[in-house]
């Protein structure tokens, strides 16, 4: 995992999100139009929660999060999603 200059406000957490799927499990390729969003991906960062709400995630953690969950941001050429804490759904 590499080293970025970034950390998140209160209970944001930065996330790399997984690869789209470009192979079904019988095998068909999928288009690039008709891939769809991930939702699983690994915390890159977090911050340091709210008063009276920490943080339930640590960089490493692979999660599941909401389809339309995040916004999207670029840090040093490559792709991230910005969330608060509440949008992720659980740990894998």
């Amino acid at each position: 995992m590499a080293k970025i200059n970034f950390k998140p406000n209160e209970d944001r957490v930065l996330v790399e999100p997984a690869e789209a799927e470009t192979k079904t499990s019988s095998g068909l390729y999928i288009p690039d139009s008709s891939k769809e969003k991930p939702q699983r991906g690994k915390v890159i960062a977090v911050g340091e929660g709210l008063k009276d709400k920490p943080v339930t995630v640590k960089p490493g953690d692979n999660v599941l999060y909401g389809k339309y969950s995040g916004t999207e941001i670029t840090i040093d050429g490559k792709e991230y999603l910005i969330m608060r804490n509440s949008d992720i759904f659980g740990i894998i």
